[in-house]
């Protein structure tokens, strides 16, 4: 068994690191585990302990959709979060045009189901986490540092593949090892 997920990897830009450091340093007294740059990444479809049997018919299937979706184009756009504003859970930072990147994603929960994986009942949201939040122990202080950077956007950004992982948990933070990249069409 492998803990997989499908990923576009990001590399938001000199303007958006800086001002995610702000953000960090706001929020230093806080619980939060931010993630590495060089983790970043979109996931599109997250398969979790997995039977190595199925890992190449699934990167087949990638590399299909992948070849008939052209290259996508788009920046991080805004702050986010998961859970409710009381106990919030994840943040993030939005994908802005979203709907190409949301249809790929149907696109593969649709095509992966042969397989055993069922649709997500959630809504789509296509999104870069950039934090897990454990324990607040400020969170007006939180909501304002959020508020306040809202505004938050990347470079554009020229994606040209997709990306099957294998995610290994270590102590010290995940591990992503590439199983497969898979190219996008014109």
């Amino acid at each position: 068994m492998k803990r997989i997920f499908a990923a576009i990897k990001t590399e938001p830009g000199e303007k958006f690191i800086n001002t995610l450091s702000v953000l960090r340093s706001r929020l230093c007294s806080e619980h939060i585990k931010w993630v590495e740059s060089c983790n970043f990444h979109v996931t599109l479809k997250f398969f979790g302990e997995t039977d190595e049997g199925l890992i190449p018919g699934i990167s087949e299937t990638l590399g299909t959709i992948a070849g008939k979706n052209p290259k996508l184009n788009f920046n991080l756009s805004g702050l986010g979060i998961f859970g409710s504003s009381y106990q919030p859970k994840v943040i993030w930072a939005g994908i802005h045009p979203h709907e190409p990147l949301a249809l790929l994603m149907k696109i593969i929960q649709k095509e992966m189901e042969p397989y055993g994986f069922e649709s997500d009942r959630q809504n789509i949201v296509p999104h870069l986490t950039i934090g897990r939040i454990k324990f607040l122990n400020d969170k007006v202080l939180f909501r304002r540092v959020v508020e306040e950077n809202r505004s938050i956007q990347s470079d554009f950004l020229k994606i040209t593949d997709c990306i099957l992982y294998e995610s290994i948990l270590l102590r010290e933070g995940p591990k992503y090892n590439s199983l497969g990249r898979f190219q996008f069409g014109k």
